[in-house]
């Protein structure tokens, strides 16, 4: 029976295999969180808004791609796409315009659930002292919004870092597709694979005690 060794997992197999995907995931989760949220709540307000023209089309977009495996949505991104525009488009940029449009019906959700918990006297409030739908939204429902859903935001945003993985399909270069390089280079792939999900853990539970002490705060406000 062969022993693990994770002895090879030094410094120098971290920065040259690990780094690069560790730093990818970061920047696919941070332009995926910011992106998705902004067309999430541009899709939350189109759902809010009344007006059938805007709700049927947002209502489709979030209940179809939620109705849809990730995985799949990122093979249609990445075969599709190129077929379309007549060029290649590569993994990563494949990767970003998929879970951020992915991502937006999740977060879409989250805002519109964030919004219809703001008081209604205060958008009444609002009309009564002379502001337009878009200004009461803007500087009266919003930021409340985001504060109430704040949580929960950061917590589908864990979710997005554990989802990043599934970049694998397309090839993209990830955290997890570091540590399956450096374990086929040394033939060490069960360490390598362990050694990923202890990160994994590590990084999404620290995230998570800090989301909770984060809504502590929230409600000791309230």
């Amino acid at each position: 029976m062969t022993h693990l060794d994770f002895a090879f997992l030094n410094w120098n197999v971290i920065s040259a295999f690990i780094v690069k995907g560790f730093f990818f995931s970061i920047q696919l989760t941070l332009i995926a969180m910011v992106g998705g949220t902004v067309l999430g709540t541009l899709l939350a307000l189109m759902r809010l808004s009344g007006k059938k023209w805007l709700v049927l089309p947002a209502a489709a977009y979030v209940n179809t791609l939620r109705s849809v495996p990730l995985v799949m949505v990122i093979l249609w991104f990445f075969l599709l796409i190129p077929m379309l525009i007549g060029r290649p488009m590569g993994a990563e940029l494949s990767a970003i315009i998929t879970f951020t449009v992915f991502e937006a019906a999740y977060y879409s959700e989250i805002m519109r659930a964030g919004i219809q918990s703001v008081p209604k006297g205060q958008v009444y409030a609002g009309y009564a002292v002379g502001m337009t739908y878009a200004q009461c939204m803007k500087l009266v429902v919003l930021p409340q919004a985001f504060r109430n859903m704040l949580p929960v935001l950061l917590t589908q945003t864990i979710i997005l870092f554990q989802d990043t993985s599934l970049v694998y399909a397309i090839g993209a270069y990830d955290l997890l597709k570091g540590f399956e390089v450096a374990g086929k280079n040394f033939n060490r792939p069960v360490e390598t694979y362990l050694v990923a999900a202890v990160v994994y853990f590590i990084i999404c539970f620290s995230l998570s005690m800090l989301v909770r002490r984060l809504q502590k705060k929230i409600q000791i406000i309230r």
